[in-house]
C-alpha cells in the first residue's frame, strides 16, 4: 500500500466534561470517530488505516472491532507530531505518502479524502493540505476561532501556520482557518518530525510546524479549500450541539 491513513485519536477530551472518551461519543447514531472511519473505508484510498489511541485504546477498539484497523499507542500526550511518530514503525518502508486526519472531525467526506490524495500525487510535493475559509467566527463558525490560521505571503503562497494560542491578535482575524487534513510525502515526513521542537505555549510537538519547515527548504506545498461544515471539530458540548444541529437541520445553523 503505497498510501497510508493515520488517524489521531489519543485526546483526552478534557474539554467535553465526559467519562466516554470523546472520540466516541454518540453523533446521529454511532461514535464521532466511526463518521470518519466509514468516510475513510468508502474512500478506498487505504483498506487497514491506523488510528493513534492512548488510555482510551481498549474502549475504542472493543467499540470499533480490531479487524479494520491497525492501533498504534500513544503512551504520553505530547501533541501531534509526537502522535504521527508513534505510527512510524507500523508502516512498510515502501510506504509513499501518508495522510494524516482527526477522530474528532466527523464530517470529513470520501470525495475530501479521495481530492487530498489525487492533488498530492498530481502535485508531487512533500505537503498537500486542505484549508477552509469563513465569513466570521460567530455563531456555529465559532469553534473555528480555535483552528491555527493559514499565513501567506504577497504571492498567495502558504507560509506558514500558527496556533491560536500562540496567534497574534492580528494574526487571530485571519479568516482561512486549517482543518489538519494533511498529506505527507513518507520519507519527508519521518526525517522532518525529527526537527520538530516544543517551543510553544503548550509545549508540545505541533504537527502544523512542517509547513515552516517545509518552507525553509524551499519545498512546495499544495493546497485546496474545502466546505467549512466539512471542517468542524469536536472539543467541547457547545460543538457537539452544533454538530448534532447540522446533522438534523443543517439549514438552521445561521438562525
Amino acid at each position: 500500500m503505497h498510501t497510508r491513513i493515520v488517524v489521531l485519536a489519543a485526546g483526552r477530551g478534557t474539554r467535553m466534561k465526559s467519562e466516554t472518551p470523546k472520540v466516541l461519543i454518540p453523533l446521529a447514531g454511532k461514535p464521532i470517530l466511526q463518521h470518519l472511519m466509514d468516510a475513510i473505508t468508502s474512500s478506498g484510498v487505504d483498506p487497514k488505516p491506523l488510528i493513534v489511541v492512548g488510555e482510551n485504546q481498549p474502549l475504542i477498539e472493543s467499540t470499533l472491532g480490531r479487524d479494520n484497523y491497525t492501533y498504534v499507542r500513544q503512551d504520553k500526550p505530547l501533541g501531534t507530531g509526537h502522535a504521527v511518530r508513534c505510527a512510524e514503525s507500523y508502516l512498510a518502508p515502501d510506504t509513499e505518502n501518508v495522510i494524516v486526519l482527526y477522530g474528532d472531525h466527523p464530517f470529513v467526506s470520501t470525495a475530501t479524502i479521495r481530492n487530498l490524495h489525487r492533488l498530492h500525487e498530481q502535485e508531487n510535493v512533500v505537503i498537500t493540505m486542505m484549508t477552509t475559509a469563513l465569513e466570521d467566527f460567530i455563531g456555529w463558525r465559532a469553534p473555528f476561532a480555535d483552528f491555527g490560521r493559514i499565513l501567506r505571503n504577497d504571492r498567495g503562497k502558504i507560509c506558514g501556520i500558527v496556533e491560536m494560542k500562540d496567534a497574534t491578535l492580528e494574526q487571530l482575524m485571519i479568516p482561512e482557518v486549517n482543518p489538519a487534513f494533511f498529506c505527507f510525502k513518507a520519507g519527508w515526513l519521518w526525517q522532518n518530525l525529527k526537527l520538530l521542537t516544543n517551543d510553544n505555549a503548550k509545549h508540545e510537538y505541533y504537527l502544523t510546524d512542517l509547513v515552516r519547515l517545509a518552507i525553509s527548504q524551499n519545498k512546495r506545498i499544495a493546497s485546496l479549500s474545502i466546505d467549512p461544515l466539512q471542517s468542524i471539530g469536536i472539543n467541547t458540548p457547545e460543538h457537539l450541539e452544533i454538530a448534532r444541529r447540522m446533522v438534523s437541520s443543517p439549514h438552521l445553523l445561521d438562525s
